[in-house]
Formats: structure tokens, sequence, C-alpha cells
């Protein structure tokens, strides 16, 4: 064959299935295709610990693995971790060709290529690249790094108020707005809130279903700064985890987040916590809800920045009566 965006697609699909991991390891699918095409094997990795899409695939296809081609969607590992490096399992298997999307960026798995070809392995790489980074962006990004992706999310008025007058707890979006932040928590693996927005607002910060029952995986709740919390606040209600980081500092926020193995971070304010993570550099997403409401006063969604920040626009979209913009930090702002 000598086109592979079709194969290739294929695995990219079997690297989004929904049991595919969040966390610490990728998202990869691999495909065992023969000289006609056919497809002899496939698998996905599945977690920490568990085989590679690539050993799945040549389980999967057997003995007929042998002078195929395997299309995978990150480069195979060189390195000895839980699991051996799969780039001796295609060699052992007798692969004679390996296609592959997105290179490897970590410093100890990072070029199989290379060691395939030396091995007498023809190798394919950056087919359909975007797609397969897109898919494993956060992971990307925390090799990349070495800080976890963070998504800073408000919900704001026309006029950009987060609470009306009175700076209380305050409505703003719509019910089809609220199951878009659950679904949005239901994707990393930490939520994080300033002291002001813990005490005024008393979140729970979990992730609910329609129902409002919680759902079984749940991120870890953080709550950044200095001040002690009351007791009786709903983030100590038992149904997450939960953690008080006692700093104002949005590096060391991160670096303890990061020990704690969170790759993905859900900011979801306050107005000076959100500038101060915006002007460190620490922001890589925005989600934007906005609402059709005027409040003419209150507190405003972002506090004083130095500069301006732009942001390169992914989505707008509808949600109910509300309007979701989501994007990423411009890299001229970085």
């Amino acid at each position: 064959m000598t086109e592979w965006a079709a194969v290739m697609a294929q695995a990219l699909e079997l690297a989004a299935s929904p049991d595919a991991p969040r966390g610490i390891n990728p998202r990869v699918g691999c495909v065992i295709i023969g000289d006609e095409g056919q497809v002899l094997g496939e698998g996905y990795h599945r977690g920490a610990g568990t085989p590679h899409a690539e050993v799945l695939a040549l389980e999967s296809a057997g003995s007929s693995a042998r002078g195929a081609t395997a299309v995978v969607t990150l480069e195979p590992c060189r390195h000895v971790g839980r699991t051996g490096p799969c780039t001796q399992a295609l060699l052992a298997a007798g692969i004679r060709r390996v296609v592959f999307a997105q290179s490897d960026p970590t410093a100890e798995a990072g070029g199989g290529a290379d060691e395939l070809r030396a091995s007498g392995v023809e190798v394919i790489g950056g087919v359909l690249s975007d797609r397969a980074a897109a898919i494993n962006a956060v992971w990307s990004h925390v090799q990349r790094t070495g800080r976890p992706f963070v998504t800073l999310k408000l919900a704001v008025t026309l006029d950009g108020r987060v609470a009306d007058s009175t700076g209380g707890p305050t409505a703003i979006t719509g019910a089809e707005s609220a199951r878009y932040v659950h679904s949005l928590r239901s994707e990393v693996d930490a939520v994080l809130v300033g002291t002001g927005t813990a005490v005024i607002d008393d979140p729970r910060l979990t992730v609910r279903d329609e129902s409002g029952e919680a759902e079984l995986r749940q991120p870890l709740r953080a709550v950044m700064g200095e001040r002690d919390l009351p007791p009786t606040l709903r983030v100590f209600d038992g149904e997450a985890p939960f953690v008080h980081l006692r700093t104002r500092a949005p590096a060391e926020a991160l670096r303890i987040l990061a020990e704690r193995g969170v790759q993905h971070v859900l900011l979801e304010g306050g107005p000076i916590l959100a500038a101060a993570f915006l002007e460190a550099g620490f922001v890589d997403e925005v989600v934007w809800l906005l609402a059709p409401k005027l409040f003419g006063a209150g507190p405003v969604s972002i506090g004083p920045l130095q500069y301006p920040i732009a942001v390169d626009v992914r989505v707008l979209d509808r949600i109910g009566n509300d309007v979701v913009i989501r994007g990423a930090i411009s890299a001229a702002a970085r």
C-alpha cells in the first residue's frame, strides 16, 4: 500500500477509545496490515502497566505479522518500563515496515524509529501527525514543559461580570452550560479555585450527571491560597479527593499538583487567580462561557493584567442560550 492515511485513521480511532488511558500515559492505537491491505491485527493501550498497543496488535495478528506493516499512532518506544520495548517486539515478530504518526517527545522512549531503521525495518513517520498530537495534546505538553496543562474556564455576562453587585454566588449561565462544565471536569485530573471562590461560592467542584448524582471518576479538588478554609465547605464532603495548596505562587501550585500525578488542570477562578496564572504564562487554553445578561456592577472576570493576551479561537458555539468560546493562548503571548 502506498497510502497510509486511511489505516492511520483506524489506528487513531482505536487510540481514542473510551477506555483508553488518561493521565500519565499517552493514547496509542496500532493496526497490523498485510500486503493486500487486509487488517491482520489491532490493539490500543489501556493504561499504565498493561501491554502497549503494538504488543496487543501483534498478539492479535499472530504469525501473520511476519513481513507485515505496523501502523501506529505514536513512534514505537525503545525503553524498558513496566513493559518491554515495542521496538524489540516488532523486530521479534518480523515486521518489515512501521508507519507512525507522532514522534515520541520523551528522552527515555524516543528514538524508536532510528532503532528500527538500524535493524533494517522501513520506517515512515508523520502520517496524520496533527490528529495524533491532538489526541495526546495534554500528555505531549507535559513531556515538553514538565508542568500540567492548564485550561482556564470562566462564566461571564456580556459586560464581563462573574457575579452581581452583591459579590455573592450568582447564577450566570444556563443548565446546558452547567452540563458542559461537568463534561469539562470529567476530562481533567484536577479542578482548581482560589480560597475566595471556595469560601464565597462554596462549590462542590465534582462531576455530576444530569440527575445530580456524582460520577464514579472524580478529579482532584484543589483550593489555592494561604487563608484557612472553614471545615463546613462542600469541598470537604468526601465525595472526591481534596487538597489545599497553601501558596499564592502558580508555579508552586502546579509543581505540587504534578507530584500528585496531575497532568490537566481546570482552573475555575476567581479573577485574581486567573490573572496570576495568565501573567505567569501558565494558561494554555481558555473556555469562556458567555451569558446574555448585563449586571452593570459586580466583580469582573479577570484581575488587572500588565499586558494584553491574545487567544487563538478554536471553537465558537452556542450552548442553550449561552455562547462558548474555546481557544489556545496565542504563541505570541508566551
